[in-house]
């Protein structure tokens, strides 16, 4: 009598240890503290529906599951559960005992997905909204640089063929993104703004364009100012996202084969994250970003994985990596739910020229092209 006493000890403890962590974690979250959604995420991840089922049936009967391994629901580990859940804390990750005391660190709250060389904490991207004013301002550009490099598009790219069945959709949410290079005066990441498209990320979006129909893929590419759209509708850049969302969704209404959305972009570290030397020629540096807020998540996080195993391949080191954004920072969606296809890329820092952004445009749509067409070509031998 004495040993089942015990045992019914041990299993009432159990219960009042999980149902304990369930009522304080309702508890918390009805408080409304401002605990972020991936913190919770994380925090709960661990907590596996079958091993919970399997644990509790265990200390009530102990012939039940005797290969399954380590005890892992003890004292020690719920409490470990509760005391991290009750001061908003992660013992493994040192962001979450410094986000709330250092302003702006919760701006890196970046998940690194796949990293690429060089990437880790202290080189995360680095993202900001500008106010409109900041964006309207002219800057002069430096026409030297267009003219002694000979960016002006040459005679087979201008003479790229026009495809009629378009499946790739280019644009770029935020248009303004430039480069210091290119720019008169330009000295600090935040001059990196421009609405010339023939020096902001437009730009590589025409060459990508170019090169891609120059490969038998039929694109089109949207060159919006977005910074008169915003001004127009006297809506914050932090806004822009809903602004390109209504375009590719328009244009998506309009050509339903569209299947294959690409939003460029520029990020504003400084050229010795941004840039690698590859047999003797630098290159802007690319990386990925996938927003976890949409239902499509999983899907592009595939694709995305594809190009980014490709270009490791082909240029080594020339990928930041895969970085991934809940709904809590940042848009967390990125239009990337009008498709399970749609990628936001990340084409070289504040510091790159032209050349170097030419030829890591270069190498995307060498890429890009070799898993188009190796997708598609599966989809004609499947019959689809």
């Amino acid at each position: 009598m004495k040993f089942k006493r015990v045992g019914f000890l041990i299993i009432t403890s159990s219960t009042i240890l999980v149902t304990l962590s369930i009522i304080i974690s309702g508890f918390i979250i009805s408080l409304n503290i401002s605990y972020q959604y991936k913190f919770i995420q994380d925090s709960l991840k661990d907590v596996k529906s079958e091993k919970l089922f399997s644990q509790v049936m265990r200390t009530e009967n102990h012939y039940f599951f005797q290969d399954t391994g380590e005890n892992w629901l003890t004292l020690g580990s719920v409490s470990m559960y509760l005391m991290e859940l009750g001061v908003n804390i992660r013992t493994d990750d040192i962001r979450t005992f410094l986000g709330s005391e250092l302003p702006g660190l919760s701006a890196y709250d970046y998940e690194i997905a796949v990293a690429g060389e060089g990437t880790d904490i202290s080189t995360l991207p680095l993202e900001s909204s500008p106010p409109t004013d900041v964006l309207l301002k002219e800057r002069d550009v430096v026409e030297d640089e267009l003219q002694n490099k000979g960016h002006e598009e040459d005679s087979t790219i201008k003479n790229s063929p026009e495809i009629q069945n378009k499946t790739v959709f280019i644009y770029q949410t935020h248009s303004w993104e430039s480069y210091l290079p290119l720019l008169r005066g330009a000295k600090v990441p935040d001059d990196a703004i421009s609405n010339d498209n023939r020096v902001n990320v437009v730009a590589l979006g025409s060459r990508l364009s170019n090169k891609l129909n120059q490969k038998g893929i039929g694109t089109e590419h949207d060159q919006t100012n977005m910074t008169q759209e915003l001004n127009k509708r006297q809506w914050k850049s932090t806004r822009s996202y809903s602004m390109s969302g209504a375009i590719i969704e328009a244009n998506a209404n309009k050509n339903g084969k569209l299947e294959y959305f690409i939003d460029i972009h520029r990020d504003s570290s400084r050229k010795d994250i941004t840039t690698k030397t590859l047999n003797g020629k630098d290159y802007a540096k690319l990386f990925f970003v996938v927003g976890k807020g949409n239902e499509k998540y999983e899907k592009n996080l595939q694709f995305v994985k594809k190009l980014n195993t490709e270009l490791e391949k082909r240029y080594p080191g020339i990928s930041r990596g895969i970085f991934l954004k809940p709904n809590s920072m940042g848009n967390g969606v990125y239009n990337q739910n009008i498709s399970e296809k749609a990628i936001l890329i990340e084409v070289g820092g504040v510091d790159n020229d032209f050349e170097e952004l030419d030829r890591s445009i270069d190498a995307f749509s060498e890429v890009f092209s070799y898993v188009y067409w190796k997708e598609n070509e599966a989809k004609e031998v499947n019959g689809q």
